[in-house]
């Protein structure tokens, strides 16, 4: 989990020039379907840009709701978390293969995400959270390989978080091969980490450190081999020990607050792209900058300023999907980056409670 130097522009987003150049053709992006959580969690549906495709809508229910959506390997199939547990669906939201199922009682998932090598899904159970139920309530870990089978599961260290709401920061997760991390929010203020994973190769139970105290942690995301965090004094990496690394601070978006991170590498875009946004309710502004770098400028650039976003996806298409409570949005990274035209499209509006996003291959 430590810092190393960022590769140069992703050669993903400089593919179809390459191909034109060398060919005298000019390659054509593949057309994607999306996949969006709305309701509160309570539907999964589908948007498919300028195709005239039929959608489709699925109900999922208000006892067992919809969690997160990420992409699988391939793209033909999207991991839907569940309150209850993970499944793989097709591209038209059908076809449910459940994960392994988890060998422990209550289930009560809160959080999936996806590794920087798209090769493993770690999944965190909060029934506390979830629930609302008791302050000391258990959370458990899992981990999986996208096939679905289950690597390794672990219990984490008793969680007792501050009782004061205000300003407190989220439960994050994320994940570097077989070994995770969890950032919750300290009882003292700040937050504390977790370092989880098996003491031997072919562990199915991971061992969990102690939690060590640090600075707010807003949220985490992968890049490579390195897991960034987003801090009240910018983004920084975190260090092997689980901190995160001041001196490191990733210059190109300043020292000021960030809320929320997002990694291309993830979700399957050009692998060194980062995106960046301020939480608008808690800055007190309408709309708050979306902020992108792609390791090659000296300051990140701004996408648009956007108000209540809830997700973002990067499609192999070069497109960059955003995600507010009520509208779905794409914006062309590639243009974006090269010319300053982000040719933003709205997909879908009206939508209620949106939570998630991710691209599939029709």
């Amino acid at each position: 989990m430590t810092a190393s130097p960022l590769r140069p522009l992703a050669l993903a987003l400089l593919l179809p020039g390459l191909l034109a150049a060398c060919t005298g053709t000019e390659e054509t992006p593949p057309s994607l379907r999306l996949a969006v959580l709305t309701d509160g969690g309570a539907t999964v549906r589908t948007v498919t840009p300028g195709s005239g495709a039929s959608d489709v809508s699925v109900p999922l229910g208000q006892d067992n709701r919809g969690v997160t959506l990420d992409t699988l390997p391939g793209g033909t199939r999207v991991a839907l978390t569940l309150t209850s547990g993970i499944e793989s669906r097709d591209v038209n939201l059908a076809n449910p293969v459940p994960f392994a199922a988890l060998p422990f009682t209550p289930v009560c998932l809160t959080s999936t995400v996806l590794s920087a090598a798209r090769d493993r899904l770690l999944t965190l159970s909060d029934c506390a959270t979830a629930s609302g139920g008791s302050v000391n309530g258990p959370q458990q870990l899992a981990l999986y390989r996208t096939d679905g089978s289950l690597v390794w599961t672990a219990l984490l260290p008793t969680f007792t978080p501050p009782s004061s709401t205000t300003d407190r920061p989220p439960v994050r997760i994320a994940v570097i091969g077989d070994r995770a991390v969890v950032a919750r929010p300290a009882l003292g203020g700040g937050s504390e980490t977790i370092r989880v994973a098996p003491e031997n190769t072919g562990d199915i139970v991971a061992t969990a450190t102690l939690p060590l105290a640090t600075p707010a942690i807003r949220d985490l995301a992968p890049l490579g081999n390195v897991i960034y965090a987003a801090t009240d004094t910018g983004i920084q990496p975190l260090t092997d020990l689980g901190v995160p690394n001041a001196a490191a601070t990733v210059g190109a978006f300043g020292s000021g607050r960030v809320d929320r991170l997002w990694t291309s590498a993830s979700t399957g875009g050009a692998s060194n792209l980062i995106a960046a946004w301020r939480d608008t309710t808690l800055s007190g502004n309408g709309s708050e900058p979306l902020r992108l770098w792609d390791n090659t400028r000296a300051s990140a650039v701004i996408v648009a300023n956007i108000a209540e976003l809830r997700d973002v996806s990067f499609g192999i298409d070069g497109n960059l999907y955003a995600l507010t409570r009520t509208t779905l949005t794409s914006y062309d990274t590639v243009f974006g980056l090269g010319q300053g035209n982000w040719n933003p499209t709205q997909l879908a509006g009206g939508l209620n409670d949106a939570r998630a996003v991710t691209w599939l291959v029709p």
